[in-house]
């Protein structure tokens, strides 16, 4: 059976996400080791780290992750934001190495005013450096399917291939899969026959040995839209069933699984709760 989890706040501690986790009765948990939407960030205290890893042991969570700043980009032809991209993502493995997380995921890049390949190229060259000064680390590079907005690199499995095989080293590599990024890509999920055809081709151009982990998001727009929109579980374009073939696909019976829906309230509960649910559910009919 997968860990479910979310993407959790850090806000007031580190441990806050762990135990927010536990509250709503997940399995795992996804955070930010800083401000996502800043460069800098303060120095990690023993104390922080003690006390999420205390935790997440706690809570028995399993293969917690992060996600990196959105402020990086590993394929930008500008080589002041690459240096400052690529001294940031060592700086988002040191801390996620130091809180004990699993992975980090991060979107490959966008290569803007360059190419798809010049663009790959950068990507490579940077992760290479990246891992050349994390040399020893456990904590994995989750590279993530995009959904291919402006020229977001990531959006063909052949892309997220071809980062991991030209790199000096592939066994860092491990790869988030996206459902609402999938859909929006152009592959299909809605279907049995879509999704086997999907992992088929993911197969092919990766490995399905290579997913470390999975966020779990319903498309506000539709197939092949190349639009990033998430929506809660069964309220978008994808609907409920696609969920069922993940969660019960049994090549993924041991992945963490991680929403990344909308943080608000209906009626009254947190949709966290009611995505967590909806999913649970899904996999109680499988039984």
């Amino acid at each position: 059976m997968p860990f479910l989890g979310s993407h959790l706040s850090i806000s007031g501690g580190y441990y806050k996400a762990a135990d927010a986790a536990a509250a709503y009765g997940m399995g795992t948990v996804q955070i930010f080791t800083k401000n996502n939407n800043q460069w800098r960030a303060k120095e990690l205290s023993d104390e922080e780290i003690r006390a999420f890893q205390t935790a997440v042991r706690e809570h028995k969570l399993q293969v917690p992750c992060a996600h990196d700043s959105y402020l990086i980009n590993l394929a930008s032809g500008n080589d002041e934001l690459w240096e400052k991209s690529l001294e940031a993502f060592v700086i988002e493995l040191e801390r996620a190495e130091a809180l004990g997380l699993a992975g980090v995921v991060m979107h490959p890049g966008s290569y803007v005013d360059t190419s798809e390949e010049a663009g790959l190229a950068r990507i490579v060259t940077a992760l290479d450096e990246v891992h050349r000064r994390t040399a020893g680390f456990k904590v994995g590079t989750w590279l993530e399917v995009t959904a291919g907005q402006g020229t977001n690199l990531g959006y063909k499995f052949e892309h997220l291939g071809e980062i991991i095989s030209k790199s000096k080293q592939p066994e860092r590599f491990g790869v988030c899969l996206d459902s609402c990024h999938l859909f929006a890509a152009g592959y299909g999920l809605k279907t049995k026959t879509e999704y086997k055809a999907t992992m088929q081709q993911l197969d092919e151009h990766v490995g399905i040995d290579r997913v470390r982990a999975w966020h779990l998001n319903d498309s506000k727009k539709g197939q092949g839209s190349r639009v990033d929109r998430h929506e809660h579980i069964g309220e978008g374009c994808i609907g409920v069933e696609a969920f069922g073939f993940i969660l019960n696909d049994p090549k993924f019976k041991k992945l963490p699984m991680y929403l990344e829906t909308k943080k608000e309230k209906r009626d009254g509960e947190e949709m966290d709760a009611v995505n967590l649910r909806v999913l649970q559910s899904l996999m109680a009919k499988k039984a």
